[in-house]
């Protein structure tokens, strides 16, 4: 028996020495059906691409996604801070609509929750006329630290457009519950971030960020219960693969380390299947 079909993206972590047009034609090449864009670095350090507005960089990638017929799953990654005007992430989320998009990552970084709530329900606002569905992915690190105050903050804002993003590790590290997840509506569960990680749990936030950005594990190949997590998501949820390597990238290119992280997820959902 075959896993159920779902849509497999590749996130842009996974292939970041890429630029977006490269990680289009990777996607294509290892199989996947979606691919996820970054036009907002996550760190002041990452590498940057002019991809957003009407650039050569993205007419050259809004014709890799037509000629190969990738799909955009979403964009990323869009930090909602004190002293953050949602305004200055339309470019950015236009530019997502324009190549197809569905979903926006928002990150919470705002420890007034009540501020964070006005903030995410003002972005849903912004992101509505496109057609985007801004999604906060709890991370321990952040002010959406698990899924119970995600959930707290994407149903205060009370935006028909507003939902929560799951990655497995943020997940696990966060010790969120699959009983959070079933105390919530499942509509606010679009998509799912896949990857796995080591059992034992980084002790403080360098760790827990080194693991998250640098060295995760491909699904099935570490220590979390992914069977569960899945289990308890809406069936066919689409799984966008996040798994940086920087160990394995030093021998292994972008096209390989994509292939085989598809190639063990649909081992992984077909074992699931079949329990």
């Amino acid at each position: 028996m075959t896993a159920p079909t779902r849509p497999l993206s590749l996130a842009a972590l996974t292939v970041l020495e890429l630029t977006p047009p490269q990680q289009v034609e990777c996607a294509a090449q290892a199989g996947y059906t979606h691919i996820g864009l970054r036009p907002v670095p996550a760190t002041d350090t990452e590498v940057r691409h002019d991809v957003v507005g009407d650039t050569p960089l993205v007419r050259e990638t809004e014709a890799r996604l037509r000629d190969l017929g990738i799909k955009v799953l979403d964009i990323e990654i869009l930090r909602l801070k004190p002293d953050t005007d949602v305004n200055t992430y339309l470019p950015a989320l236009e530019t997502g609509a324009r190549l197809g998009a569905t979903y926006v990552l928002v990150a919470g970084n705002d420890p007034d929750e009540a501020r964070l709530i006005d903030s995410f329900g003002a972005l849903c606002d912004l992101a509505r006329p496109l057609g985007l569905k801004p999604c906060i992915e709890p991370m321990p690190w952040t002010d959406a630290k698990d899924v119970k105050q995600a959930g707290r903050i994407v149903q205060a804002a009370a935006r028909a457009n507003g939902g929560i993003i799951i990655d497995p590790i943020h997940f696990d590290r966060s010790c969120s519950t699959v009983e959070d997840i079933a105390a919530l509506p499942p509509e606010l569960f679009g998509y799912m971030q896949f990857c796995d990680a080591p059992a034992e749990r980084p002790t403080d936030v360098p760790g827990l960020l080194f693991q998250a950005r640098c060295e995760r594990k491909i699904p099935g190949e570490g220590g979390l219960d992914l069977a569960a997590l899945l289990n308890a998501m809406p069936d066919g949820i689409p799984l966008s693969l996040e798994i940086p390597m920087e160990e394995m990238a030093k021998t292994a290119n972008a096209f390989e380390r994509a292939r085989r992280a598809r190639e063990a997820t649909l081992a992984l959902l077909n074992r699931i299947n079949q329990q």
